[in-house]
Formats: C-alpha cells, sequence, structure tokens
C-alpha cells in the first residue's frame, strides 16, 4: 500500500523529517512522496537556567492627567515606559529552562508559576479554563522502528531512531492527513468532561504512519537509491548524497523500507490561563492576546518567546492602569495548553464559547513564534485588522537599525501592505478567524538570510536564539511588544473600533472580475453570477453608509457609538457560512476557511472552465455559488443594521 512522506534536507545533523510510510514500501516511495505539510508542527525529535523574577508592579511616577483624561500620545508614552527588554528575556530563560509538555510535571510547574505571576498583577480577575483532550504520546513499551528488509520481507537492519522523537497523531496501522486544530476526538465541541460528553474520532484524523527522521537517517536512505536525477527544486542540503528519483538502489537485491508506530493515545487535562483587566465603558467587550505555554522540548521560540512577550503586556498593561489609564474595553491575557498537539486548548476553549464570542470578542492577537529573526516582518492577519499595523509600524524603532521605524524598512520590502498576509492554518490565530469569526493577527521577526532551523527539536534553546541575534534578544522582543501593544492600545481606547469593513468588498470584487471574464461559458451552461454581483454591491454600499454614518454622528454618544460598534466587531462573524456543519466543516468561514463552501474553492472550480472543462462540474458549482452568495448577501444585510435598512429592491 501507498502512503506519503517528504523528506527535508538539512546540513544539521539534529535537523528533523517527518516522514510516513506504510509497512512495506519501495526506497523511493519511502524517501519521496508528500506528508510532512500538515505534520510539521506537531513532529518531536531529539536546557536553560534562570529564575523567573516577580512580575510585581515597580515603582514609577504618577503619570495621570488632571481630571482624569489621558491622550492617546500619553498612552504611547506610558507603554514604551513600562515596557522593559529584560524581563522579556528573563521569563523566557525560565519558561523555556527544560521540555515542558501538557500533562507533564514540568508543564503543570510553568503554569502554577504563570498563573501565581497574573495574580501578583493585581489583575481585575484570574483563573483557569480546564479541558480533557486526548493526546498521542510514544509508547512507554514499545519503540517505532524503522527497518530495511529485502524483497520477501526479511529484516536486513534496523535503522537507529530518536527514542524520544515521534509525530503526534501519526497513524499506528494503515495509510492517507490532522487536517484541523484542537482535539480531535470532540471536533466541533469542547472537551469539558469525556464522561458526560462521549469522544467522537475526527474525520481529519490522518491514517498514514508518520515518524521524524534525523538528517543520518535521510541520507542513509536517500544514498541507497539509483536512477535519474531529481529535479532543481527538490534539490536538499544533505551534504554528499545525490538527489535522485529512481527505480533502482545501490545494492545487490530488491530493498523496501518497513516501518512500525506504537504511539499510545492518553487523555490529558490541559489548563488555559487567564487574567483580565476589565474596560470601564464596553466592559463585555473583549481584546484577547495569547500565547502556547506547552513545548516538547524547552521550546524557547515555539513557546517561551510568546509567554514572555504575553507576560510583559500584562504587566505593561497592569502598570499602566495603576498610573492613570482606564481602558475603554476589557484586555484578556490567556496562556494556552496544548499547542504542540494543533493548539488544542485555544480551539477548545473557542468550540466551548463560540455562540457568546462573535458578541464580546473584538480581536485576538497571537504572540506565537514572534521572534524567529530580526530582519523582516511578516503580518498575518483578517484583513479587518490590515489598516492597524500601519499605525503602529510607525511608531515602533526596529530593533536592528537605530533611529528607524519598522515602517521605513517595510518601505524596502515594497511597502507595509506587502507584508500583510493571509492566516495560514497552522497559526495560533487561525481558529480564531476562520472557526470562530473574531478578526485576528499572529506576526513574525524573520532572518533575511537564514531560517531558525531549531523549532520543534529539543535544540529550540534560549541561547541559539540568541545567537541568531546576535545578543540583541531583549530589543527584538521589546520591539514586537510595543507593536502588539499600541494595537492593543488603540482596540481598547478608541471611541469607534477602528476596523475596516469595507475590505471584504474588495476581495469579492476580484470574484466579480473572475466570473465577468467567464460569461460567456457560464451563460452557455445557463448559469448567472447576477446574484453574487447584487450581494457585492449590498455590502460594499452597507459598509460605506456605516462609514458615512459614523462620520457624521456624534460618536461621544454611548448609546450610538455602542450601536455602531457591535455592527462592525460582528463582521467576521457573519462569514460563517450557516449552511455547512461545525462538525464536517469546522473552518466555515468563506474567505479563510476550508472547504467547497470558500471563496478559494469556487474561483478554483470556476478556472476549469478555461483550463479542463471536462472537470467541471455544473451542479457542484451552482451549489458553490448560492453557498457563498447567500453568506455575503445575508453579511450585507447585518451590516445594514436594522431590517428597514436593508435595500431591498422590488
Amino acid at each position: 500500500m501507498l502512503s506519503f512522506l517528504t523528506l527535508v534536507q538539512s546540513s544539521s545533523v539534529q535537523s528533523v523529517v517527518c516522514t510516513s510510510a506504510a509497512f512495506s514500501v519501495s526506497v523511493w516511495s519511502t524517501a519521496f512522496l508528500l506528508g510532512f505539510v500538515a505534520f510539521r508542527g506537531m513532529c518531536r525529535v531529539c536546557g536553560n537556567d534562570g529564575d523567573l523574577i516577580p512580575l510585581s508592579d515597580e515603582a514609577g511616577a504618577q503619570h495621570s492627567a488632571e481630571g482624569g483624561v489621558m491622550y492617546m500620545a500619553e498612552l504611547r508614552e506610558m507603554l514604551k515606559k513600562y515596557l522593559k527588554e529584560e524581563r522579556i528575556e528573563n521569563t523566557l530563560r525560565q519558561v523555556s529552562r527544560a521540555s515542558h509538555p501538557p500533562g507533564s510535571s514540568e508543564g503543570n510547574a510553568v503554569a502554577r508559576e504563570i498563573l501565581q505571576n497574573l495574580q501578583n498583577l493585581r489583575m481585575d480577575h484570574s483563573w483557569t479554563d480546564s479541558h480533557y483532550a486526548t493526546l498521542q504520546f510514544p509508547s512507554r513499551t514499545q519503540r517505532n522502528t524503522l527497518w530495511l528488509v529485502d524483497s520477501e520481507g526479511a529484516e536486513l537492519e534496523e535503522i537507529p531512531l530518536d527514542s524520544e522523537g515521534y509525530c503526534a497523531y501519526s497513524a499506528t496501522g494503515t495509510a492517507t492527513v490532522h487536517l484541523g486544530s484542537g482535539d480531535p476526538f470532540t471536533p466541533g465541541f469542547p472537551s469539558f468532561n469525556h464522561t458526560q460528553f462521549p469522544s467522537t474520532q475526527s474525520s481529519g484524523l490522518p491514517i498514514i504512519l508518520a515518524q521524524p527522521i534525523s538528517a543520518n537517517v535521510a541520507s542513509k536512505l536517500l544514498s541507497q537509491l539509483s536512477g535519474a536525477g531529481c529535479p532543481r527544486g527538490w534539490q536538499g542540503r544533505l551534504p554528499y548524497v545525490q538527489c535522485v528519483l529512481g527505480p533502482g538502489f545501490t545494492g545487490p537485491g530488491e530493498r523496501k523500507v518497513k516501518m512500525a508506530v506504537y504511539n499510545t493515545m492518553k487523555p490529558v487535562l490541559l489548563n488555559n490561563i487567564f487574567a483580565s483587566i476589565e474596560g470601564k465603558i464596553e466592559p463585555d467587550h473583549y481584546i484577547i492576546i495569547g500565547a502556547q505555554r506547552d513545548s516538547w522540548g524547552p521550546g524557547a521560540v515555539k513557546s517561551g518567546v510568546g509567554t514572555a512577550l504575553l507576560m510583559e503586556l500584562a504587566r505593561t498593561f497592569s502598570n499602566m492602569v495603576e498610573n492613570g489609564f482606564y481602558p475603554r474595553r476589557s484586555l484578556l491575557f490567556v496562556s494556552w495548553d496544548g499547542g504542540d498537539f494543533g493548539n488544542v486548548g485555544a480551539t477548545e476553549w473557542l468550540e466551548g464559547y463560540l455562540t457568546m464570542l462573535h458578541l464580546k470578542a473584538v480581536a485576538y492577537f497571537s504572540l506565537d513564534q514572534a521572534i524567529l529573526g530580526d530582519d523582516i516582518l511578516s503580518v498575518y492577519t483578517s484583513p479587518l485588522l490590515a489598516d492597524l499595523i500601519e499605525g503602529a509600524l510607525k511608531q515602533v524603532e526596529h530593533p536592528k537599525h537605530t533611529g528607524q521605524s519598522i515602517l521605513s524598512l517595510v518601505r524596502r520590502q515594497g511597502g507595509w501592505r506587502n507584508i500583510v498576509k493571509p492566516l495560514y492554518l497552522n497559526s495560533g490565530a487561525y481558529s480564531f478567524t476562520a472557526f470562530g469569526g473574531v478578526p485576528a493577527m499572529q506576526l513574525h521577526f524573520t532572518e533575511d538570510a537564514r531560517s531558525y532551523p531549531f523549532v520543534n527539536t529539543q535544540l529550540d534553546s534560549v541561547g541559539r536564539l540568541q545567537e541568531l541575534l546576535q545578543g540583541r534578544l531583549g530589543s527584538v522582543g521589546r520591539a514586537v511588544a510595543e507593536l502588539v501593544g499600541l494595537m492593543v492600545l488603540k482596540l481598547s481606547h478608541d471611541q469607534i473600533l477602528p476596523l475596516d469593513v469595507t475590505c471584504y468588498s474588495n476581495t469579492a470584487q476580484q470574484l466579480s472580475a473572475t466570473l465577468n471574464q467567464n460569461t460567456a461559458q457560464l451563460q452557455s451552461r445557463s448559469l448567472s453570477p447576477q446574484w453574487v454581483f447584487s450581494a457585492r454591491g449590498d455590502y460594499s454600499r452597507a459598509s460605506k453608509n456605516l462609514h458615512e454614518a459614523i462620520k457624521n454622528s456624534d460618536i461621544q454618544d454611548e448609546r450610538l457609538a455602542r450601536l455602531y460598534n457591535t455592527r462592525i466587531m460582528r463582521v467576521e462573524y457573519y462569514f460563517l457560512s450557516q449552511y455547512v456543519s461545525v462538525v464536517e466543516t469546522p473552518f466555515r468561514h468563506v474567505f479563510h476557511g476550508r472547504g467547497d463552501h470558500t471563496l478559494s474553492a469556487l474561483a478554483d472550480h470556476l478556472s476549469l472552465l478555461r483550463s479542463a472543462p471536462h472537470l467541471f462540474d455544473e451542479a457542484r458549482f451552482r451549489r458553490q455559488l448560492a453557498l457563498f452568495t447567500w453568506t455575503l448577501q445575508g453579511a450585507a444585510n447585518a451590516l445594514s443594521g436594522d431590517v428597514w435598512n436593508i435595500d431591498n429592491p422590488l
């Protein structure tokens, strides 16, 4: 039976590859096919000292304006004043001192420290949100094994594997990829209590075997192949190994690869840790900042950076409140558990509170893996938040170029809009938008010339990250914290939420243009895109009318401001398709989701009219067009406000 695998070649002996194979597959198949993409965030392969300093409040001069009014410029200066580089670095060293996977004694110890430090900040509220999730770990009695075998299946040689390395949710039997996030045994609903709600296995669980291997093992397998050379794009960086496609082998007799995976499922108690600062005017509207806490290895980049930034932002905003800052909206600081298994803790929380989040959550900022270098900034975001980043970039100094703002360096990348990219499936922010309908953002600093190669390995340490950054870890951390802090500050301070509700009109316009290009082919099949054009026009008018209404209103009227903000903050939720099942299709967002209901699936199908008309399925296309059109029309109607404001011509 054929299965899929990829080999990522690296010059580092400790680099890892996530592979999958059936019990008896040719070396050629084992060495080349795909499987890594869906598993790479969950693979583990083959620590640090420092004390977690108390995150209690620092002494500082009172900074409150007369009459209790503070202006944005004052608040920006206050934010910069309280952010401390050394605290970011010290917290990072402490939480990355050793491996701390979910459910482990070290993981529980880190969780207790985080909770205690948040409580020391005298937040308005701090609490733990717990879920039971089914996670996969290596078997304690049988180790995963790889052999070379002959044509009869007799074992010729056992290839040594790292005893701790494994891919979470690998199959332990037959073979195809977990496409999703959260606990795969409670798809679409929360893992609150397995005794009350029996588990239901997700159809997204993979049924291929998967196992990470070192560069040495990859070299051994690849060096036995013969045949034609690989295409240039397939060439890797393994030294002394020629990339060839097979079929064929260098030794006598036919050889195959045999692999055994004995990973076991285990229920684990996950603890998400929350702390909040209540807003003074709209306390039921939240800006959420979160980071993954757990890590299979030390996890300096994987979880340490995000946790350190989270704690520093929590301490900074707490200090600001004590010195005169009164946020209009509430701030939630969250340390997520189970991130290494597919953002399980965050997704379970989303599933548990989905019915209320669209009424309360303004935006989510993921701090995960924010520092992978200090050259290039990439921002993965819902387009509703895209304009927010520009203002912040102007205010923050680039950590590598003293005296220059990040924006000035971004212009060399072709302008700030070139750094804004769509959310991706494996990010900590993706589920919030694609599943929960909450605008979300995740950003990364990366290196221009080389990437940080140690994520998901035991070598992901503070020392190696500091070496990559040439000692600038504290300054890069401060820049990221300031960048996120400024956006959070604006969202929590402004009377009218600074979200760009017109952005999706532009995206829908691109579909309209594509449909226009295929008008003749569509008409020949009695297909009309007119309803899509109408829905896009309605949404465009609704967003512009809302903008004009706000501009011409007295926004000091709190009742009116709240009405406008409620319509603005629910826009993302409007684009969750109501016509697909959350259990079978959890990522229901028509622009960012996954499935036949999405704009991307519709556009891909439409392209077949020109490239492969015999593959075009008219019935399927009609359904896709209807699902997208009615979701877009529903968003337009909701954005219009009351039913009597909806433009519904006779």
